[in-house]
């Protein structure tokens, strides 16, 4: 049998460990361009663009004829 603790760990010991691992929104910041939020260091979703240059075309969606 291997090591076992000698004594049982609080339940404020066990949540101050799990406390770490909770869930939290990504950051955001605003595009430059546009000012929607976007994540940091990737290319907008909007108006495709990174660093002050367009890298990505971004096509208008179509209206389905009604």
């Amino acid at each position: 049998m291997g090591p076992l603790p000698k004594r049982k760990k609080s339940k404020s010991r066990a949540a101050n460990r799990l406390s770490h691992t909770a869930v939290r929104p990504p950051a955001m910041v605003l595009c430059p361009q546009c000012h929607s939020p976007k994540l940091p260091h990737h290319v907008c979703p909007v108006c495709g663009t990174y660093n002050g240059r367009e890298v990505v075309k971004i096509e208008e969606k179509k209206k389905p004829a009604a």
